[in-house]
């Protein structure tokens, strides 16, 4: 694939079962900010499904500022979609250097996107679905996130000391990751904790905080995080903490879990 915006790093990456490329209209306002500029605002948009990637916002180039992208020398070619070329934005002050492309001649398979634009999402400064601000990437149309209350035990061990310990927690379920058990505050040991600089943003969940745990003098990074004010599509994991499955020993009902293995491991 062509665009590393195509395949963006994120928490909680999609891994979509879907073919190699897959089109799906949206009618959700979607607008994408730059220099407090829209540059593109549109109900008839489509989201591109490419393989793994998550999904690309294409903008019909009726509903782009057009007037404000400056065309570039900058050539690729994707055998799924044919030869892009790029265009820098400048609004106002603001300058975005190659920060949009589209198929002027896409093949065959690919001729929904014909005459649309598609923007690099962390070279934009805002996106909006509706009005409500989105993070990190668009959301995935076939992506679920279920949250659960349970009275299972749930028991967290990081080299072996226990760290936190309930019978109350809140499961969430999320398409194909790793189940996440999060807890109340008073079932953590919070003295073995220290908060961490570290912040990432999900856009089905939102801005999360981190902690590292503290085990014997040693700092374990970035194990533990928590949503202060999720967004409200998830509101039951509000100051409930979840420890990283993939770092630490998880006992369920008194059962140690098998460790996942993901791109966190």
């Amino acid at each position: 694939m062509p665009h590393p915006s195509e395949t963006l790093d994120t928490q909680e990456t999609f891994r979509s079962p879907v073919s190699v490329l897959r089109f799906e209209p949206t009618s959700r306002r979607i607008r994408a900010i730059l220099g407090g500029t829209i540059i593109a605002d549109s109900t008839d948009a489509q989201l591109v499904l490419e393989g793994n990637g998550i999904p690309v916002v294409y903008f019909p180039m009726d509903d782009v500022r057009m007037d404000l992208l400056e065309p570039t020398d900058r050539r690729t070619h994707c055998r799924h979609k044919g030869e892009a070329s790029y265009w820098s934005i400048r609004a106002g002050e603001t300058f975005a250097k190659t920060a949009a492309w589209s198929y002027k001649s896409p093949i065959s398979q690919a001729e929904a996107i014909r005459d649309h634009v598609a923007f690099y999402w962390d070279k934009m400064d805002s996106w909006y679905e509706e009005d409500d601000e989105v993070f990190a990437h668009p959301r995935h149309p076939f992506h679920r996130v279920d949250v659960l209350h349970s009275s299972r035990h749930i028991r967290v061990a990081v080299k072996g000391e226990t760290v936190a310990e309930t019978t109350r927690p809140r499961l969430l379920f999320e398409t194909l990751l790793p189940t996440r058990y999060y807890m109340p505050k008073l079932d953590v040991r919070m003295e073995m904790l220290q908060p961490s600089e570290t912040v990432t943003r999900c856009p089905y969940k939102g801005k999360a905080s981190y902690f590292d745990v503290v085990v014997g003098g040693e700092v374990l990074k970035d194990l533990v995080w928590v949503y202060e004010a999720p967004i409200p599509e998830c509101p039951k994991i509000a100051n409930l903490f979840c420890f990283l499955n993939e770092k630490v020993e998880i006992y369920v009902d008194g059962e140690l879990s098998e460790v996942p293995s993901t791109r966190w491991s």
